[in-house]
């Protein structure tokens, strides 16, 4: 439901992912997404209406509590996933979206940087 929800945000705002996954046939596991957070600058973790803010460059929070975070309960990167530029928004809140989509910052700490998609 989210993954759908997500689509239809990226279609409303005319953004094309570069590359699509079906995160029901790719999965990610935690060594893989670890190195998809390596080279994040600042990761958005949706979770219900609450929106975790992670800075890899100031304050970057060790390996279990990212985990924790971006791993779903089957052990898989959870889905939607989406790599906006140096940013990886995982789970889908509207308005954690749209700030980053819109050059705002997610959380009050960081800004966003580009409006490229990686969707997974």
């Amino acid at each position: 439901m989210t993954c759908t929800r997500a689509q239809e945000f990226l279609g409303r705002k005319k953004a094309q992912a570069t590359t699509t996954v079906d995160a029901k046939k790719i999965k990610l596991n935690s060594e893989e997404t670890m190195k998809m957070a390596a080279q994040a600058d600042h990761i958005y973790v949706a979770k219900g209406s609450k929106v975790v803010h992670f800075d890899m460059k100031k304050d970057r929070p060790g390996n279990d509590v990212l985990l924790s975070h971006m791993m779903g309960p089957t052990g898989n990167l959870r889905a939607p996933t989406l790599r906006v530029g140096k940013n990886i928004l995982v789970g889908f809140q509207e308005d954690m979206y749209a700030r980053v989509f819109d050059g705002q910052s997610a959380s009050p700490s960081a800004a966003a940087e580009s409006k490229t998609a990686r969707v997974r």
